[in-house]
């Protein structure tokens, strides 16, 4: 009967319509939420995609720089050069730091390499702009979602950077837009102390060490060499947590990004069900509003099965309308979001069928009150 039901929605549709747009809306955000959290596994991977290396060597019993902190000395890359399996070895560090953003402060993570060594952090093809880092000292890359452009100048510590190189989606696990800095310079900024802290610490006959520490040593592995079979060897003999590319993205995705999904996750059910009770909430209203109608329909002998037939086709009208425009909110608005919002299209499709039986579910409350209708109440008005 959607004949029936098409006649029904023609006397209400500026509320069906304006009904369907809310809900809309809902979903919309449902969609952006789930949006934030796939650019959020996106954003993680950034780094490890763009390094591509085999092992990363830790300190011993922590997760690595993403998940806690992480501190061993950058000669231990020379070690690992001496093991067979062993096809590159280099050092960096990983630090967040603020700077200069429109007369305010923006977090940004400063990723610290050796220009010299076999393994850059730096995507040739993320490079939109200037170069990679040629000097030891004083230059710095940085993402265009910083606003700086080649040539300018940016404080840090107690030395002045010039940009050489912009480059693009470089973002780190949180978000935050990622700067390239020599490994010299970012050992500067992250473990060399204030003047006063270094007299304080003489003083007290403590001798500031830390110019040579690193917070991970990355490596490749030769293909004629399994990666797991030497991370266990590596742990064996260093004595330091040793992860594989695979055990690195789930520390990433597990330890990392894992309340944030939960979080997510929990919002997405709360909408869904809110989005569900607003839709059994309009047509329940629709159904009380036309309760003579179904009573005269009733009365002349149209079985109820096509009553209920004519409801639920609204409520899945509704639903379908809602998710529909749900999905052009979504795609106008996603963009201007601060984090990375990735939409794809598995999601929208699960939504939808998730929306289908919520409509479905939410019109089990006007096929009740149609059954309960009693056909003498169209008799007398």
């Amino acid at each position: 009967m959607i004949y029936l039901a098409k006649e029904d929605i023609k006397h209400t549709l500026g509320k069906f319509i304006v009904t369907a747009m809310g809900v809309g809306m809902l979903l919309g955000i449902v969609l952006i939420m789930i949006g934030v959290y796939r650019g959020m596994i996106a954003d993680a991977r950034v780094i490890l995609d763009d390094l591509n290396v085999d092992l990363w060597v830790v300190q011993e019993d922590t997760l690595g720089p993403f998940a806690e902190a992480s501190r061993i000395h950058e000669d231990l890359k020379y070690t690992l050069k001496g093991y067979q399996a062993i096809d590159k070895s280099e050092a960096i560090t990983f630090q967040n730091i603020q700077i200069p953003f429109h007369e305010k402060k923006l977090s940004v993570m400063a990723i610290g390499y050796d220009i010299y060594g076999s393994i850059t952090p730096i995507n040739p093809k993320r490079l939109i702009a200037g170069r990679t880092l040629k000097n030891d000292h004083y230059e710095i890359v940085v993402s265009d979602k910083t606003d700086y452009e080649l040539g300018d100048t940016i404080p840090l510590g107690r030395d002045i950077y010039t940009v050489v190189g912009i480059t693009h989606g470089t973002v780190a696990s949180g978000g935050d837009p990622l700067v390239y800095v020599s490994l010299k310079d970012a050992q500067s900024l992250q473990f060399t102390y204030t003047n006063k802290r270094i007299q304080t610490d003489r003083a007290r006959g403590i001798k500031s060490g830390d110019a040579h520490l690193v917070n991970a040593i990355i490596a490749t592995v030769y293909p004629s060499y399994g990666v797991d079979a030497t991370a266990k060897t590596l742990r064996k003999w260093l004595h330091k947590s040793v992860y594989t590319r695979e055990q690195q993205t789930d520390v990433l995705t597990k330890y990392v990004v894992e309340k944030a999904s939960k979080q997510i996750g929990l919002f997405t059910v709360i909408l869904i069900s809110v989005a569900t009770i607003i839709i059994a909430l309009i047509i329940y209203t629709m159904t009380l509003e036309k309760m003579k109608e179904i009573s005269i329909m009733k009365l002349i002998g149209l079985p109820n099965s096509t009553i209920v037939k004519m409801i639920v086709e609204e409520t899945l009208l509704l639903g379908v309308l809602a998710f529909i425009f749900g999905n052009i909110f979504s795609h106008l608005i996603y963009t201007k979001f601060p984090k990375n919002v990735v939409l794809e299209t598995p999601d929208a499709f699960i939504l939808f069928i998730i929306i289908v039986i919520a409509s479905i579910v939410a019109s089990f409350v006007g096929v009740k009150k149609v059954i309960s209708a009693d056909p003498t109440a169209a008799i007398g008005g």
